[in-house]
């Protein structure tokens, strides 16, 4: 078998992701994102994490001489830019509600208070908001949170990479193990946040190695293959669906295989992830992430205003969680799938305009040539073109 130079069918997983994490965070009444699955799918992000240490695994795990200065560079021109607009947006919108809130117009909170109190500017600059519990995890844009970890887990794994080959596999399967240890134990140094990111996303990083070991051995016919993928995607439904003893930890398990199978991208289920819209979703997978909250946070403000000047009750409070509503169930189903389509389109100009210009100034910085957005074209059927990795 032909080394894979790039993994299409988990690039689209991560849009799928993506997208899920935006119905989790929208909230509109009497709608199809309101089903149990689309509210019990947080233990997906294990499986964010377990799929992150893989994709760097295969892009900078095997490299024999990998410079760490290099490295960082890379992974911050690969966050940063995206992630400072948002922080910027976010920060010159509380600064319109602070303006709107001294002209007598309040719109919930008393802006530049809880999780967009100054004081959060500076952790979230520095990315370490969800490192700690004397720093609000969710402040300003909340997604980040993941960003925040990932980020110093990159930071770990580039100088691990800095060992040999043997020793550095050695170390990804110590931390992952450790980490587990201590979440069981419950005796963890870090936030719990900070101590699953790192079980699972070196748990991504064996995962990978054990991908390179039988990836010469995998002999499976595709109908077989095809079965294995559907039962992985019921197994992901079944744990997202039930509480359970240990279900984060075995979950993660889970997904190491999930990532695993699909890996070889040989059944019905891998080439289906293949076709375009879910190739586009992949591709835009960061963006959609990074601004989503944005978008959501917009239309919430507008129906916030909608009601105050109606008296209709358009942004109701339920059990604590401000809703959507425009009245008709029909209405607010398809205003969920337009604020998908929105939210596609914002992180399209997202990528291109911030995330790509981004990618292409670490080139400069490195001296390297800026490559014409190798991200925006699908891989040929054999995956031979340059392996460009992808964060989520």
């Amino acid at each position: 078998m032909k080394p894979v130079q790039r993994f299409t069918t988990l690039d689209s997983f991560r849009g799928i992701c993506a997208l899920l994490v935006v119905f989790f965070h929208l909230h509109v009444v009497d709608t199809f994102i309101q089903l149990p699955f689309f509210r019990r799918d947080e233990v997906l992000l294990n499986f964010f994490f377990v799929l992150s240490g893989f994709v760097l695994a295969h892009t900078y795990g095997m490299k024999p001489n990998l410079s760490f200065k290099s490295f960082v560079i890379s992974r911050v021109f690969r966050l940063y830019p995206l992630h400072l607009f948002m922080l910027a947006f976010f920060i010159l919108f509380e600064t319109a509600r602070w303006i709107a809130y001294h002209q007598g117009f309040g719109l919930n909170n008393k802006p530049f208070t809880g999780t967009f109190a100054l004081d959060e500017i500076l952790p979230n600059l520095l990315l370490v908001q969800a490192w700690t519990s004397y720093t609000e995890t969710m402040s300003f844009n909340y997604p980040s949170w993941t960003i925040s970890i990932e980020f110093y887990i990159y930071m770990l794994f580039g100088a691990l990479c800095m060992f040999s080959m043997r020793n550095r596999f050695l170390l990804f399967a110590s931390v992952s193990v450790v980490a587990f240890i201590l979440i069981f134990s419950e005796n963890a140094p870090l936030v719990d946040r900070a101590m699953l990111g790192l079980s699972c996303f070196f748990a991504g990083n064996i995962t990978y190695l054990v991908y390179l070991l039988i990836r010469d051995k995998w002999s499976l016919k595709p109908w077989l293959v095809t079965v294995l993928e559907c039962a992985m995607m019921y197994a992901t439904y079944w744990i997202v669906m039930n509480d359970f003893d240990n279900r984060s930890p075995i979950g993660s398990l889970a997904f190491c295989v999930l990532v695993l199978l699909f890996a070889f991208e040989g059944g019905q289920v891998s080439a289906l992830l293949k076709t375009s819209i879910f190739v586009l979703l992949g591709k835009l997978s960061y963006s959609i992430y990074m601004t989503h909250a944005a978008v959501i946070f917009l239309l919430s403000t507008v129906f916030i205003i909608g009601q105050k000047l109606t008296g209709f009750e358009m942004a109701p409070m339920i059990a604590g969680q401000r809703f959507m509503d425009t009245g008709s169930m029909l209405a607010n189903n398809l205003f969920v799938v337009g604020v998908t389509v929105l939210t596609v389109v914002v992180a399209g100009f997202a990528h291109k305009y911030i995330e790509m210009k981004g990618y292409e100034l670490g080139k400069r910085v490195l001296g390297k040539p800026a490559a014409k957005a190798p991200v925006d074209k699908p891989e040929s059927a054999n995956g031979l073109k340059p392996q460009v990795d992808r964060v989520a």
